[in-house]
């Protein structure tokens, strides 16, 4: 008599269920409790984040991403979807130095709405920001607003109430440190998208690069594999940027997200600094 076989499992399931289980592990980051901080990072910011490139260099890069005689897209007017969050993030950076929470939290929420279209790919990512987004949020509102201004008061004043020795995981600086490192990479990744060479590396190698530097150092073997594996799930540059600026040409979608990255890039450059000047790097 021979051994009854289970069913097999249907091929659809597979491909469906496969990456969103291999990205889950890619998104333990975000909730690990004893991560270290940046790789390469001292200090300051300069030596984390890569100068940014002058309009020639990206011109030699990519092509002309300037369309003379245009207007500015639709995308980076003060209704669309990049130019809020430009917006937004662009005001969080103060005059005195610091970052304002409030309108650094809402850039974060323009930013979570240009990763959601981009696929299954980014449906935890864009859960697990959401949440911190929402923790953090919950103090800028809450009863203790007032300590919870820009990220220097919120440290300082955390530091002083004793919460970042007794509750350190649940700590707004924490929380801050999450999403600064997360912002990290959606920086690098932007930036390359838009200034890569027609020819080269696709999105997905661009932003896997970009994961190798900014998470990779501080995951486990297994879930490094497991990144380089879901990326090749990655959309196009092509599709990529006509999510991020529907109805305009590469060239101008290509300017617009570069200038997206630029404004991150000044925003995570400020962020790294006070994080680092208070010690607060290796809170997770």
């Amino acid at each position: 008599m021979g051994v009854a076989l289970p069913p097999p499992v249907p091929r659809r399931w597979v491909r469906h269920a496969v990456p969103l289980a291999v990205f889950a592990l890619l998104l333990l980051y975000l909730s690990a409790r004893s991560l270290r901080g940046l790789s390469g990072c001292g200090s300051g910011a300069r030596s984390c984040v890569p100068e940014r490139p002058l309009p020639l260099q990206v011109r030699q890069e990519s092509g002309p991403l300037e369309a003379p005689g245009r207007e500015q897209p639709p995308c980076l007017s003060p209704q669309g979807l990049l130019g809020r969050l430009v917006g937004q993030f662009r005001a969080s950076l103060n005059t005195e130095g610091d970052v304002q929470l409030s309108e650094y939290l809402a850039g974060w929420r323009e930013l979570v709405k240009l990763l959601i279209p981009l696929g299954s790919i980014f449906a935890f990512a864009t859960s697990e920001v959401s949440s911190k987004v929402t923790a953090l949020e919950a103090r800028v509102r809450g009863p203790e607003a007032a300590h919870y201004t820009t990220l220097a008061a919120m440290a300082a004043w955390e530091r002083r109430a004793g919460v970042l020795e007794q509750q350190p995981l649940t700590s707004g600086s924490r929380t801050m440190l999450l999403l600064h490192r997360a912002l990290r990479w959606s920086q690098l990744c932007l930036h390359r998208v838009a200034t890569g060479t027609v020819g080269g590396p696709d999105a997905g190698t661009q932003c896997s690069d970009a994961y190798g530097t900014a998470l990779a150092p501080h995951h486990p073997w297994l879930i490094r594999q497991a990144a380089s594996l879901a990326f090749l799930a990655f959309p196009g540059r092509g599709q990529l940027l006509a999510l991020a600026c529907p109805g305009s040409r590469e060239a101008e979608a290509r300017a617009a997200v570069a200038r997206v990255a630029s404004t991150l890039e000044d925003v995570y450059k400020r962020t790294q600094g006070l994080l680092a000047e208070r010690g607060l790097l290796q809170l997770a």
